[in-house]
């Protein structure tokens, strides 16, 4: 009782805008279009930078979680293994896009994007769709999509970190711009921390180091024509804890996973207003070791991307629009088990629209042909309706598919007869205001959601059989054998009662279980809320609140292990010492929660962490 009371005198007297963003903020391309929020039926989140740096902090979790229906498991401290669900779907199920490139590691076994090795420090802007939406991305899209964007400004801006577990990040980021020219840009990242044990039953530190590099491009051929050419790549060390002989139970050790990410893109634009096509090549490359302590490799695999696109927009009379688009992926793997396979995919799409004064609907269809399951068909719309002056309905529904990853499919455990996973996800929704709040001071929405998914692929295992898909596969192996459901609630209110007051809550329930057996989904929790609030009691100065709570969940699909729900309260705040420079601080989990999102993995207790931030 004591934490809602303490919860409730801070959240009074800590009530910057946060949630303040330019305007080309809500413009969004989660959508896999070029559409501004208001006239897409779809629940897409956008959250800028001004709150990413307000939130604080390397960690991406804590940004992700200001999203309703997103929630978060994670296998120790920042860096392990991090899994991204929306709206109760697998974390695989998410697809992840870094300026422009879609980065899952094809070599995973479930072929899914770990969140551990996304760092904020540099991020300009971060979108959620929630909801299936293969109809413009192709494979993955299940769950939704999450598309972040790496800081292309010109001028210079620093930040620096030190805080608890001896964790220090830093960010510099910098750029050159010309109207008529381009633009130059170019970012590096650094953090490292001691961390703690990843085994919570564990005694030793684990700890995680990272530096990064992102660098932009463009250049004007003319006013209505420009190539740009994007790359990232990041190098991290991350502590691992395993199961050791002689107990085989999650314990300290000496392991260690090093990875290597290297991303890229190039291409060209033409737009003449009512014409814009996008043509470009872009790859991604994911390579792991992991170490024992002393040194011989125990597990390594390399993932590699390749992809050719053209995206295209025709407005041909008024209101009316068409979008279309064609793309062709290459995908390979290797590992030290497997000998490596490849494979190819092609996709093509079209969708149809208008966007007239209150009504906004777009209707497409897609067709993939993949190397080794054949055809999907994926078929998608939206509509927005402003049924009153800032009052929005929306609606849409969506179809998705992921493809068997080359794991399921090549690798000692795998089978070639797999078909792809499958959902039709819809949605009902009613918006006031938007979430920037730069026009009105009241943005409020509810959305009504649910998904079905079939040929949900999972490993079976073979422990005691040797007939039917067990035959010579002792170990197990991968099979379509179940359909899940998850449906519920999404709610999210932010006000600004007076300029220097700003307060925000968002809510989801979500309902996910297993069709065949009745039982709730692994790491689903039924309920999870964000309270937040921010004032500026002067102009220079910001405090700021937040609240996150989780309720229980199940962490196997047996629903035999139990994780308790968990409220975890930050208090940060910052002062611009001038309008170069600002000091900032925060204490994060305030009350010193002990909690777990996977069973056996600990979490991070009470700290403190204090920075600064230069802009020129």
């Amino acid at each position: 009782m004591h934490k809602y009371l303490f919860l409730g005198v801070s959240l009074a007297a800590v009530a910057t805008p946060a949630l303040a963003q330019d305007e080309a903020a809500i413009t969004v391309t989660a959508t896999g279009t070029r559409i501004e929020v208001e006239d897409t039926g779809q629940a897409v989140t956008v959250i800028g930078m001004e709150e990413i740096e307000a939130v604080q902090g390397a960690d991406l979790t804590r940004i992700l979680e200001r999203a309703p229906g997103v929630t978060i498991s994670r296998n120790g401290g920042i860096g392990s293994f991090t899994a991204v669900r929306i709206r109760g779907s697998q974390a695989e199920q998410v697809l992840t896009v870094i300026d422009g490139v879609r980065v899952a590691d094809v070599a995973a076994p479930s072929g899914g994007f770990d969140y551990g090795n996304l760092l904020s420090l540099d991020l300009d802007k971060l979108e959620i769709l929630r909801g299936s939406n293969s109809t413009i991305w192709g494979s993955d899209a299940i769950g939704g999509v999450v598309v972040a964007s790496t800081r292309a400004q010109s001028g210079l801006r620093a930040s620096a970190e030190y805080g608890a577990r001896d964790t220090f990040s830093t960010v510099v980021s910098g750029g050159l711009s010309d109207a008529e020219t381009g633009f130059l840009g170019l970012s590096g990242t650094w953090f490292s921390t001691d961390g703690f044990s990843a085994a919570e039953a564990g005694t030793e530190a684990d700890g995680f180091h990272q530096w990064a590099l992102n660098g932009h491009a463009r250049y004007y051929l003319s006013d209505r024509f420009e190539v740009f050419a994007r790359s990232r790549y990041a190098e991290g060390e991350l502590d691992i804890d395993g199961f050791p002989a002689p107990t085989f139970t999650l314990a300290d050790t000496d392991d260690v996973q090093e990875t290597r990410q290297l991303t890229g893109s190039t291409g060209a634009v033409y737009d003449t207003g009512s014409l814009f096509v996008s043509a470009a090549y872009s790859f991604a490359d994911t390579d792991r070791d992991n170490l024992a302590g002393s040194g011989a490799q125990t597990f390594t695999s390399k993932g590699r991307s390749d992809r050719l696109e053209l995206r295209g927009e025709w407005r041909p009379i008024g209101p009316l629009l068409l979008h279309f688009g064609a793309e062709n992926e290459w995908t390979s793997y290797e590992t030290l088990f497997d000998v490596g396979e490849d494979t190819r995919s092609t996709g093509a799409y079209v969708q149809g629209g208008i966007e007239w004064n209150a009504i906004s609907g777009h209707i497409g269809l897609r067709v993939d042909d993949h190397a080794d399951f054949g055809t999907a068909v994926s078929f998608g719309a939206d509509a927005s309706y402003e049924v009153s002056p800032g009052w929005r309905v929306r609606a849409s529904v969506g179809e998705g598919f992921k493809a068997p990853t080359l794991f399921q499919l090549y690798s000692d455990y795998g089978n070639l007869t797999l078909d792809p996973e499958q959902s039709t996800s819809f949605d009902l929704g009613l918006a006031y205001g938007e979430r920037t709040m730069d026009r009105r001071p009241v943005y409020g929405a509810v959305t009504l959601f649910q998904r079905n998914t079939d040929n949900q692929i999972e490993f079976a295992s073979c422990f005691g059989r040797t007939d039917g898909i067990c035959t010579n596969r002792p170990f197990g192996t991968y099979d379509n054998i179940t359909r899940s459901r998850a449906r519920g609630v999404e709610a999210e209110l932010w006000a600004r009662p007076a300029d220097t007051v700003t307060l925000g809550a968002l809510y989801a329930f979500t309902d996910a279980e297993n069709r065949d057996t009745g039982l709730m989904l692994a790491r689903r929790p039924r309920h999870a809320a964000t309270v937040t609030a921010e004032l500026r009691p002067v102009e220079t100065v910001m405090l700021g609140a937040d609240l996150r709570i989780v309720s229980g969940s199940f962490d196997d699909a047996f629903n035999s292990v139990r994780l308790d729900g968990y409220e975890t309260f930050t208090l940060r705040g910052s002062w611009d010492v001038s309008e170069r420079v600002q000091l900032f601080g925060r204490i994060e989990n305030l009350w010193d929660e002990e909690y777990q999102t996977a069973a056996g993995y600990g979490t991070a207790g009470r700290g403190a962490h204090i920075g600064a931030r230069l802009a020129l």
